[in-house]
């Protein structure tokens, strides 16, 4: 028991592990950081899933049929652009449910993305470009893990930089964020509610087709069907998880990243836990992180903004 202990130990903290994990973590971190900005302008957008996936296959065509990296890149986020602004239609022109709104846009996804996808299944591309530095990524330990990344694990840190300086130091953050906590108060004070929040959809979109892109440009360069594997709900798992600040979502992101990644890293070891079992850690542990929130509503349900999820209609 002891000797397996001390083998796991030494697996989590060894540098392959770490790496993996950072990998692991980029397209919960991506999705995760746009769902934080739109939930903070108070819509609650349940389609994740859907656009991660949009943006892994449309991503990958566009790699594919140009050669070039950044044009998948590109067509991942335009991808899952397009698609928030489909849900931005309904729910704020429209004032259809939100929640109904994003179930029906992931199933949407899910079929467009097999349909964009399907003559694409089994090609390969090359991986994204790693970054190399002579003398800093050939360092010892730490070389590899700050200076070997490709541009999108850097993106995605910069990225909820970025975002925290928007929301907390800034008078456009501030007023997406009053949108959020009291949208009569902001329309009453003449802010543009629903130009606001759609503009943070559209974000989200584009954040999240970044992070389906990431899957199939860079984690697997290839596509296949369903490959993001329920990472969108994870996603959203993170942003109540984080209790809605940035810098939470980032150690919250790089946790369940751990996590995913768990089962796979101890199966050498045959600790005679069911691989089954093993595989399912993330979802259990999204489940167990939702049901102690729920318990502690009073910390955590002060966080959230008071107008999430609530339509708003202008008065005329």
């Amino acid at each position: 028991m002891v000797d397996a202990l001390i083998e796991i130990f030494r697996l989590i903290f060894s540098v392959s592990f770490i790496l993996t994990v950072i990998t692991a973590s980029t397209p919960l971190l991506l999705a995760s950081s746009g769902e934080l900005v739109v939930e903070r302008a108070g819509v609650l957008n349940l389609g994740i899933e859907g656009m991660m996936i949009m943006g892994a296959a449309c991503g990958f065509a566009g790699a594919f049929m140009s050669g070039s990296t950044l044009v998948g890149a590109l067509c991942g986020i335009v991808a899952g652009a397009a698609l928030s602004a489909v849900f931005g239609f309904l729910t704020l022109g429209l004032a259809v449910n939100q929640v109904a709104t994003g179930l029906a846009l992931t199933i949407l996804g899910v079929g467009l993305s097999g349909l964009i996808g399907a003559g694409f299944v089994g090609e390969q591309i090359v991986q994204a470009p790693r970054l190399h530095l002579p003398v800093l990524t050939d360092l010892p330990v730490i070389g590899r893990i700050l200076f070997g990344e490709d541009a999108f694990v850097y993106f995605s840190i910069a990225l909820i930089i970025a975002i925290w300086l928007f929301l907390y130091r800034t008078r456009a953050g501030l007023i997406l964020r009053a949108v959020g906590d009291n949208h009569v108060s902001a329309h009453a004070l003449g802010y543009p509610v629903l130009r606001i929040r759609m503009l943070a959809v559209l974000f989200g979109g584009a954040c999240a087709g970044l992070g389906g892109a990431f899957l199939s440009l860079s984690y697997t360069p290839f596509f296949i069907p369903g490959m993001t594997a329920g990472r969108g709900w994870i996603a959203l798992a993170l942003v109540v998880f984080a209790s809605w600040r940035p810098g939470r979502l980032v150690a919250g992101a790089y946790l369940f990243g751990a996590v995913s990644i768990l089962g796979l890293a101890l199966q050498p070891l045959q600790l005679g836990v069911p691989q089954q079992l093993m595989n399912s850690l993330p979802y259990l542990a999204t489940v167990i992180v939702l049901v102690l929130i729920s318990r502690t509503r009073g910390t955590a349900g002060s966080a959230a903004p008071a107008s999430l999820g609530v339509v708003f209609v202008p008065d005329r």
